[in-house]
């Protein structure tokens, strides 16, 4: 009786993952192969578009924050979203912008582009962008095959991000999913090490077969890190962070709070807002440079980081220090300092990192690009298997 019972919940989990499989494996698919590209966006992005990348002039860069005002006085209908406060040499000064609200129709103007190059000598626009359009353009190849990972270029709805909730609820899935992979791995205890074994001289069935499944218990773990910080960025706020904030306490987080309606116009400039950032820094003992400063008109904040030239990302750690304040008062609204707070702030500090890989530096780039093809291959063996399970199926039947 027993063993039946463990044959039924055996076939019940091959169901499950066979469902699963089948329903995710074109977005796993695509996910897994923009993943493996976007390791090393910034490098590829360059060499497609030198003009968004590399200044023209070789002349001592102007300060970032009068190439900002620069820009703004230029077209009055847009402000900086983000910038970096420093370039690297021979780089251009790439700034984010977002369209500030028409008066006339509380709205935000349709300015057409959302980043601008900008050659930190001069201030000469070297080119704009609407970053992230749906578009195989030269321009836009890599911003869409971006976005396309992590939202599937769904539209907005209801105020909702739609893509970024699915692809978020899809990792979610997947996560349960992993354990159930693992499970049905081992058939049984006698047989445990064919698990790990892939018959590369057999046909291909078998072949199929063993790096589906060999291939997922060799790469499990690294698969569900994968997964888990999948839910972690698309699904945060509103399933992870509850779900951590019932085993440690987590330090209030200053976009908590999303004003609905159109954004509001910062009390607090940009330069205001970098001033107070570097009087905080300067209080707490930090030696690093201001290194970027964006606005969150939807929260009402200005964060300022603090980082190298050419450090954005944060490469070899947990990411770089954030404050942040607000922008109708200049009030302190928090601050996220890698590696710092409870358990579950280092938690959540470590998503990004993980799942990009530049925990590691370029080694954990080059490893979740490798994983990005893995995840893209076990897509595509899963349903390999399901075809040929199909076509024996077919074949008794008719027999």
């Amino acid at each position: 009786m027993h063993l039946e019972r463990v044959a039924v919940l055996r076939r019940i989990l091959v169901n499950l993952h066979r469902w699963f499989g089948l329903g995710a494996a074109a977005f796993l698919f695509v996910a897994g192969l923009t993943g493996a590209v976007i390791s090393w966006d910034h490098e590829l992005d360059a060499r497609l578009n030198p003009a968004m990348f590399h200044a023209r002039t070789q002349g001592a860069p102007r300060s970032a924050l009068d190439l900002a005002a620069q820009l703004e006085a230029g077209d009055p209908a847009v402000r900086v979203r983000f910038m970096p406060l420093a370039v690297e040499p021979g780089r251009t000064l790439l700034v984010s912008v977002e369209p500030r609200v028409d008066p006339a129709t509380g709205k935000p103007f349709d300015v057409g582009y959302n980043q601008v190059a900008l050659d930190p000598a001069t201030g000469e626009i070297q080119g704009r962008r609407d970053w992230g359009r749906a578009s195989l353009s030269r321009e836009n190849l890599l911003p869409f095959l971006y976005k396309l990972h992590y939202s599937l270029h769904l539209p907005k709805a209801w105020g909702i991000e739609t893509g970024v909730v699915f692809m978020g609820v899809l990792a979610l899935l997947w996560v349960a999913d992993s354990f159930i992979a693992l499970g049905i791995s081992f058939p049984s205890r006698a047989a445990w090490r064919r698990t790990f074994v892939i018959r590369w001289r057999q046909g291909g069935p078998r072949r199929t077969f063993d790096l589906h499944r060999a291939g997922g218990v060799w790469t499990w773990l690294l698969v569900l890190v994968l997964a888990v910080t999948s839910v972690g960025m698309n699904l945060g706020p509103q399933v992870v962070r509850p779900v951590v904030s019932l085993f440690s306490t987590l330090t209030p987080s200053p976009f908590a709070s999303m004003a609905p309606g159109p954004p509001a116009e910062p009390r607090v400039s940009l330069a205001e807002a970098v001033a107070l950032g570097r009087a905080e820094a300067r209080r707490r003992g930090w030696t690093a440079p201001a290194g970027g400063v964006f606005h969150s008109a939807e929260a009402g904040v200005w964060g300022v980081g603090f980082y190298e030239p050419g450090r954005d990302h944060g490469d070899g750690g947990l990411g770089n220090p954030w404050l942040y304040f607000d922008a109708g008062d200049g009030r302190p609204r928090g601050a996220d300092v890698p590696g710092t707070g409870s358990r579950g702030d280092l938690f959540m500090q470590a998503m990004f990192p993980l799942h990009s890989g530049r925990i590691l530096g370029w080694p954990g780039r080059v490893l979740v690009s490798a994983m990005g093809l893995v995840v893209a291959s076990f897509s595509v063996t899963g349903v390999l298997l399901w075809l040929r399970r199909r076509r024996n199926l077919r074949a008794k039947a008719r027999a």
